[in-house]
């Protein structure tokens, strides 16, 4: 997830090589989360067919060689068409990492791995535009995505030699190829042999069903609105921060990425109090025979919806020149508490409310949220220029204080949504 926020900070010279407008190199962003989007909906499928490390190996590898073009690109066109499919291709650790975790951990182990996959496509936010500050404001941008690929190459490297295949299904299947090859017994078998799966059906029915959920359960779609707001709010930092501190405090380029470093500080705060929930959600599976009520996950929630309209009215009032460049920084540190909150008990309620379409719950969440946040850096300048910093930002606190009573409405009225509803877990 570094990727994208980086390249937010290539703009300029996508502009001066390529010579097009700023609205243009924003697209770049745009191109690439919408591949993130997209490709869990006919990815996530093929894990289950041949297993996690599979896909883990040769979407990656795509995503290493694909990245080719968009660093020496000759054109724009070319640059962003493999951007998507960069994207297409990064996502399978998107669709297919959650799937690993449950894998490895039961219900009573499973919340602190899941907080820690579920910060780390936030944490990109903070480390990519302070690397691509420091990258483009000594070097040409190109080298953004040269430094890029040598990490990439770096990753895989260590993903082929440190990464085991964890589903149990494909493990058995290899267990069983190992059996027939040594001991010339054809006998041996696993369910995966004679489990006939149309690729083409699965497939379609990962497309469908996400989208399924969106129209008929309204419990999912505001969910789903409500966290992709607020990442749609998070990529649109990407332009804001560049105008707030670039243009009103005069930060230079590797100046104004060390400003995202507030929301980073939040995160961290933030997942250093998930044993507080743990014990929280212990006590709620004492209290119902062992079973923790999904609506328990949206505590957390309530806290991240009430720090993120906070958060950005605070900063909405201390962007002028007359404050201090570090109250809006230190401002923003709430606001990477709230989108860790947010986000933890989001995904967390919908694999555990959704748990027998868990994959098509997150899918269609991925997908929205993509969507937000492919088109919300697109219009953060125009919003910026006629609205003002102060007018722009109170616009995003007022639409995220709107959806801030969800999580409260459906911690009280939950269960009786889920009886009523033709997908949720009874």
């Amino acid at each position: 997830m570094l990727i994208p926020v980086q390249a937010a900070f290539t703009e300029e010279g996508l502009m001066r090589d390529f010579h097009v407008s700023k609205t243009v190199s924003i697209l770049s962003i745009s191109f690439f989360i919408g591949g993130l989007g997209f490709g869990p909906l006919l990815i996530g499928p093929l894990s289950e067919v041949y297993g996690r490390n599979t896909v883990y190996r040769v979407s990656y590898s795509l995503f290493l060689v694909c990245n080719f073009p968009v660093a020496f690109a000759p054109n724009i066109a070319v640059h962003f068409v493999f951007r998507f499919i960069t994207g297409f291709c990064g996502s399978a650790f998107l669709s297919v990492a959650g799937g690993s975790i449950t894998d490895m951990f039961d219900d009573e182990t499973v919340a602190n791995p899941m907080a820690f996959y579920t910060i780390c496509p936030f944490i990109g936010p903070v480390l990519g535009p302070l690397i691509g500050g420091f990258v483009n404001q000594h070097l040409h941008w190109r080298w953004t995505y040269h430094i890029l690929m040598i990490w990439t190459f770096t990753e895989f490297v260590a993903l082929i030699l440190l990464v085991p295949e964890t589903f149990v299904a494909a493990l058995r299947k290899e267990k069983a190829e190992k059996l027939r090859q040594f001991s010339g017994n054809q006998r041996y078998w696993a369910p995966l042999d004679h489990e006939v799966k149309d690729i083409a059906e699965s497939i379609a029915i990962s497309c469908l069903k996400p989208f399924e959920l969106l129209i008929y359960d309204r419990m999912a779609l505001l969910l789903d609105i409500w966290t992709s707001v607020v990442l749609g709010i998070l990529y649109l930092s990407f332009q804001a921060f560049p105008y707030i501190f670039g243009h009103i405090h005069g930060f230079n380029m590797q100046e104004t990425g060390m400003t995202f470093l507030g929301i980073g500080v939040g995160m961290l705060i933030a997942i250093f109090t998930q044993h507080l929930f743990n014990l929280m959600y212990h006590r709620a599976a004492e209290e119902n025979k062992g079973i923790i009520p999904p609506e328990t996950r949206l505590v957390m929630g309530e806290i991240g919806g009430i720090l993120v309209p906070l958060s950005l009215y605070w900063i909405a009032f201390t962007t002028y020149s007359s404050v201090p460049w570090i109250v809006p920084i230190i401002a923003s540190i709430p606001f990477g508490a709230g989108i860790y909150y947010v986000f933890t008990s989001t995904f967390t309620y919908l694999v555990t409310a959704y748990r027998p379409i868990a994959a098509s719950a997150m899918a269609a969440n991925s997908a929205m949220r993509s969507s937000f946040a492919a088109a919300f850096p697109l219009f953060a300048g125009a919003m910026y220029g006629r609205l003002g910093t102060a007018g722009a930002t109170a616009l995003l606190a007022g639409i995220t204080t709107l959806l801030a009573p969800l999580p409260f409405v459906f911690r009280r009225v939950g269960a009786r949504l889920r009886q009523d509803s033709r997908f949720a877990e009874h």
